[in-house]
């Protein structure tokens, strides 16, 4: 057994940050892009609310929204819709979330 690379082979040199992309591989991130059971924050009409991927239909993605009174209800959005990230926090819709968070329970 060697451990030289064989002649052939072609070295590339890795980014600053870690592992090595090149700009064809560097995709917009998109609603259909999370795994089911991910969870992100998701624009409503009035506020912003919590929400988990929870299946794939052929057409859109179906999400889990959590209500402000308890109960969760289901909406439906394109695989393509594009995502913001604030942070490690999956982001649909525009503006600034943090600001218009539907608040849950005043208790806590």
């Amino acid at each position: 057994m060697t451990s030289r690379r064989p002649p052939d082979a072609v070295a590339h040199d890795a980014t600053p940050g870690g592992l090595s992309t090149s700009a064809t591989e560097v995709e917009e991130p998109t609603l259909g892009s999370l795994p089911v059971g991910a969870r992100l924050v998701l624009r409503c009409r009035a506020d912003w609310r919590a929400a988990t991927v929870a299946a794939f239909e052929p057409e859109r993605v179906v999400l889990n929204v959590a209500s402000p009174t308890g109960h969760a209800y289901r909406v439906r959005r394109p695989h393509d819709s594009p995502l913001a990230f604030d942070g490690g926090i999956p982001v649909l819709g525009a503006g600034c979330w943090r600001a218009g968070l539907a608040r849950y329970d005043v208790r806590w």
